[in-house]
C-alpha cells in the first residue's frame, strides 16, 4: 500500500518535498511559519508506532528542520508538536513563533482565524525555505 495524505492535511497544506521518512508540508495559515513534517509510513498515528529506526530518523528530521527554521526565520522560539486530535495521522508541526504574532504567548491553535498566503509571500516563503534545505537529504516536490 503506498502513503496516502491525511484528506485535512492535503487540503490545510502545501507539499514541499521529502525527507528520507517525512513529508514536508506548509500550512496554508500565513501567520506563522508553520511546517508540518508527516512520516510516509500507513496506519501510524503515534511516534511509538515507529521502528526504531524510523524514530531516530524522524528526530533528526525534526530537529534538522528546527535548527533551519530558527536560523532562517531568527524564532523568539521554536513551537513542536504532535497532537493528532483532530487528524489521526501522525504529523509533527514545526511553527516559529515571535513575541510579536497574533497568539504570543499562547498556543496558534483556535487563537486567530487563518490568515491565506499571496501568490507572492507564498512563493517566496518556499523558495526561502527550499533554498535554506538544499545541501541536506531533502528532495523538494517538482
Amino acid at each position: 500500500m503506498s502513503f496516502q495524505l491525511h484528506p485535512q492535511l492535503a487540503k490545510d497544506c502545501h507539499y514541499l518535498g521529502d525527507f528520507p521518512l517525512t513529508a514536508l508540508l506548509l500550512s496554508k495559515d500565513a501567520n506563522y511559519p508553520w511546517y508540518i513534517l508527516v512520516p510516509r509510513q500507513e496506519n501510524i498515528s503515534e511516534a511509538f508506532q515507529l521502528s526504531e529506526e524510523h524514530q531516530q530518523q524522524l528526530n533528526k528530521e525534526s530537529l534538522l528542520l528546527s535548527k533551519i527554521l530558527n536560523e532562517l526565520y531568527s524564532a523568539d522560539k521554536m513551537n513542536i508538536a504532535a497532537l493528532g486530535n483532530m487528524v489521526p495521522q501522525l504529523h509533527l508541526h514545526h511553527i516559529v513563533r515571535y513575541k510579536t504574532d497574533v497568539a504570543w504567548p499562547n498556543p496558534v491553535w483556535g487563537y486567530a482565524e487563518a490568515l491565506a498566503y499571496n501568490e507572492r509571500a507564498l512563493t517566496e516563503r518556499i523558495s526561502n525555505t527550499l533554498k535554506a534545505l538544499i545541501n541536506g537529504d531533502f528532495i523538494a516536490h517538482s
